[in-house]
């Protein structure tokens, strides 16, 4: 997907890359994936294929949420590595200084595989990725309640507060802040806000996890070999510490929350808190789909113009999403 946001770099800069990091012969380099905020190629050498992800230049404004994403990223792939059967790539080398270019870099492990949205599935392979992306979900939302002890809401990259309620007004007031920046006004932001508001001791009382809030099928790595399929995650830098059922809105995307049937009884069966559809879950849910909403609202002016596919894609999810979540609140 093209987007403004991707660091323009040539062949032999990336070469140059490389050897800054102690690995040699480079051969061959072309870009990879379809994402939209970050620059990222395959590169292979004699012995090794790796990939290098490259963050916007230094100078590009880009959204409050994605100040020091690349850093965010880094420290989730190693939060999820340390605590959790799910697989993710190695990192091999990261500069985030931006001595020799003008933006962070790192050099990663190339996952076997293809991304999941690129393959064809049964209907039976499917409920089978559901489940399992259900239980990885889970996985992530216990390491707050086992190996890790953290009890402050929000992005690790921004500000952290004492409950979900104070940590997703702050994170909305951020987008709202972030149109302003390009002079646009969102009302479904400030109305947003307004319902926020409005549930506040709701919001309170949600528990603390790790959120991966960008599981779609571009993100998971599939990989099968004499018939063992395999599954790994990548680009977990949208990540924060909140509201559990924020992952939810991924999970059998689309699918009002109490028909997510197939994703609540894998969560469910090895959650250590598990999750049922109560009206604080739908007042939560909710919220999360008008929070993802409003960045992909904003996120527009950032990253795409009206000539761009990405500007019209994300005016008609936002709006869906937006309609979806007013409804219920």
């Amino acid at each position: 997907m093209t987007s403004k946001t991707k660091y323009i770099i040539e062949n032999d800069e990336i070469k140059r890359l490389f050897e800054s990091a102690g690995i040699q012969n480079v051969l061959n380099i072309a870009p990879l994936g379809e994402g939209e905020y970050n620059a990222v190629f395959s590169v292979g050498t004699e012995n090794k294929d790796y990939v290098i992800k490259i963050a916007p230049h230094d100078d590009f404004p880009v959204m409050t949420l994605e100040k020091d994403l690349m850093a965010s990223e880094v420290y989730w792939y190693k939060v999820i590595r340390d605590n959790t059967s799910i697989r993710v790539p190695e990192i091999y080398h990261v500069d985030l200084t931006k001595k020799l270019i003008p933006a962070g870099w790192f050099i990663m492990e190339k996952m076997p595989g293809q991304q999941l949205n690129k393959i064809k599935l049964n209907k039976t392979e499917k409920e089978f990725t559901t489940s399992l992306t259900a239980k990885m979900a889970a996985e992530i939302h216990n390491i707050n309640n086992v190996n890790i002890k953290n009890d402050k809401f929000g992005y690790i990259q921004n500000e952290l507060f004492d409950n979900w309620y104070l940590a997703i007004r702050s994170m909305v007031m951020a987008v709202i802040s972030d149109a302003e920046v390009h002079k646009k006004k969102t009302i479904n932001g400030e109305r947003l806000l307004s319902f926020i508001d409005e549930h506040k001791l709701t919001l309170e009382a949600a528990p603390c996890t790790m959120v991966n809030f960008d599981l779609v099928p571009a993100n998971i790595i599939y990989d099968k070999k004499d018939d063992v399929v395999s599954y790994a995650w990548i680009d977990p830098e949208r990540s924060f510490w909140g509201d559990p059922i924020m992952d939810f809105i991924c999970l059998e995307m689309m699918q009002p929350l109490e028909k997510k049937e197939i994703s609540f009884a894998a969560y469910n069966s090895i959650a250590d808190k598990p999750i049922y559809v109560t009206d604080s879950e739908k007042v939560r849910y909710s919220v999360a789909k008008g929070y993802l909403a409003l960045i992909m609202e904003v996120e527009r002016y950032f990253r795409y113009s009206p000539t761009y596919l990405g500007w019209w894609r994300n005016v008609l999810v936002s709006k869906l999403l937006y309609k979806s979540a007013f409804k219920d609140l």
